[in-house]
């Protein structure tokens, strides 16, 4: 049997009609728990049982930290062995607190996590979803003119994933009890001219590729939005997620760089050292 935890969804009637459905389908293989994230009596009856909690929490610093902490204290004290983090993102392990400063909640629970010794944590990281891409708010695409803007020099690789696959690629961690730490999915890898291509021939329409500048000043744009109007977080937060994501510091690590994390006397011996 699934359990779900959510607020109440009165107050969004969008919301509400599309969870009574999916209650109506569940049947009997599923059990809401209606509460808050700091509705502590809630959290303990909700995790009872659970082999694992799934934590999709979307929200402010306090709700990401402060409420992830009192979800996973409450894993721990009912021996749930595993608790997937709200993450769902590029590889922010490669980051630093403040680097991608929406991110910085994830570092520091999975650094709470890593404190614990009966729970384990689970950490999903998808590259960037697809979907926003699209959308106004991050500016990349405009879909009334069919245009896509970039910064650098077009060839940046972006790592995307669909909502849906990213929802089955959890599932399957769910399913997995041996699925633990930083767990790695990729839906796709493209450059923006080779995501104009991709539109161009799915709906038939020509675009327009506009660049926007070099990589360093998209760096130094975003700085200095943030710098000017700190208040105005949506005038800049698009642009910190686009430049992490195009930068290639949350990739793999690429034959280069393997290779100029070794001196030329050593890498001879780097396939003996997998725990290093």
């Amino acid at each position: 049997m699934a359990l779900g935890s959510s607020r109440s969804p009165s107050t969004n009637l969008i919301f509400a009609d599309k969870l009574a459905s999916f209650w109506a389908d569940a049947e009997e293989e599923c059990l809401p728990v209606e509460g808050t994230a700091f509705d502590q009596d809630a959290i303990a009856t909700f995790v009872q049982g659970c082999d694992v909690v799934v934590c999709c929490y979307l929200g402010d610093d306090k709700l990401m930290v402060d409420g992830q902490k009192l979800l996973i204290d409450a894993c721990e004290s009912a021996n749930v062995p595993r608790y997937v983090a709200s993450d769902w993102a590029l590889d922010y392990t490669k980051l630093k607190l403040g680097d991608l400063f929406p991110k910085d909640p994830m570092i520091h629970i999975k650094n709470y996590l890593d404190t614990k010794t009966k729970v384990a944590g689970g950490h999903i990281l998808i590259g960037g979803f697809m979907g926003p891409i699209f959308s106004p708010s991050f500016n990349i695409v405009d879909v009334q003119t069919n245009t896509f803007r970039y910064w650098g020099d077009g060839n940046e690789i972006m790592e995307g994933t669909t909502y849906d696959d990213a929802a089955k690629y959890t599932a399957k961690v769910v399913l997995d009890s041996e699925a633990k730490g930083v767990l790695k999915f990729v839906g796709g890898r493209a450059t923006i001219q080779e995501i104009a291509k991709s539109y161009e021939k799915v709906y038939g329409t020509p675009v327009t590729l506009e660049n926007r500048g070099s990589l360093e000043d998209l760096d130094k744009t975003m700085h200095d939005k943030r710098t000017t109007s700190p208040q105005d977080v949506y005038s800049y937060m698009s642009l910190f997620f686009h430049y992490y994501w195009v930068s290639g510091q949350t990739f793999a690590v690429d034959w280069e760089g393997f290779m100029r994390s070794w001196s030329q006397e050593q890498i001879g011996t780097s396939y003996f050292a997998l725990n290093m």
